[in-house]
């Protein structure tokens, strides 16, 4: 079955409602959550529904298809997150097109990010990529290699380190949830204590933001929870230049 506006208009409220409940529950300020809409394989339509419904912020990692879209919806005024981990021959495109980068793990990328982003702009704000539970199909630094990384990002001219991203396995468990994301706040922590001034951590997706916030997420990665499964399968081609 097709998910229409007021399909995605439901589900973006069944989500803010859920957000405003545990951020309320965890004594904190639901304004202090930001919902990224995870958007990748949807429609520039269904995009423009849920920002039509009170979402501004929306997450891409399929870069071509990304584009497509942020040309199509320049009459909106959104925010735009490339998620995942970047290959140097695209970050040109990521400093002209996006807001936010989250998943930096390199020093290298960032640099080039910096020097491509135009000095006319906004700096491009981005987020180091943690593996607090390392994984061989997923890219990020063990925790004690972030402080040099951030250090040296910290310094860099035309980009913001604004804070700490992670994608940990999926876990049933609340606990098992919450125990990896308070590491991640920890880090944070750690690093602000060095004179940092971070303060991002975006944690937490469908199936486990609600543990994300209780440990301090500031950012929420929402993809199936607002637009159902996925049914549009990006091409062979775009999949391979995202992994490589």
């Amino acid at each position: 079955m097709l998910i229409g506006p007021q399909n995605l208009a439901v589900n973006v409220n069944l989500v803010r409602s859920r957000i405003n409940l545990v951020a309320q529950v965890a004594g904190r300020t639901p304004s202090g959550v930001t919902l990224i809409a995870v958007s990748k394989s949807q429609t520039s339509a269904a995009c423009r529904a849920v920002a039509t419904a009170g979402v501004a912020d929306f997450g891409e990692n399929y870069l071509q298809e990304a584009i497509s879209k942020i040309d199509s919806l320049t009459d909106l005024k959104l925010c735009w997150h490339f998620i995942g981990r970047l290959q140097s021959n695209k970050t040109r495109t990521i400093a002209l097109y996006f807001d936010w980068v989250h998943g930096i793990d390199r020093f290298e990328i960032a640099k080039r990010l910096s020097d491509q982003r135009s000095s006319h702009r906004n700096p491009l704000n981005l987020c180091i990529q943690v593996a607090l539970v390392p994984e061989s199909t997923k890219a990020g630094l063990y925790p004690e290699e972030v402080p040099d990384l951030a250090q040296k990002i910290a310094a860099l001219p035309r980009v913001r380190l604004r804070g700490l991203m992670c994608v940990p396995p999926a876990q049933t468990d609340a606990s098992k949830q919450l125990s990896v994301f308070i590491r991640l706040k920890q880090l944070l922590d750690q690093l602000n204590s060095q004179d940092l001034q971070l303060d991002t951590l975006s944690m937490g997706m469908s199936e486990d933001f609600e543990a994300a916030i209780v440990a301090g997420a500031t950012h929420v990665r929402i993809g199936s929870a607002l637009f159902g499964p996925r049914t549009v399968i990006p091409s062979i081609k775009e999949t391979h230049e995202h992994y490589t």
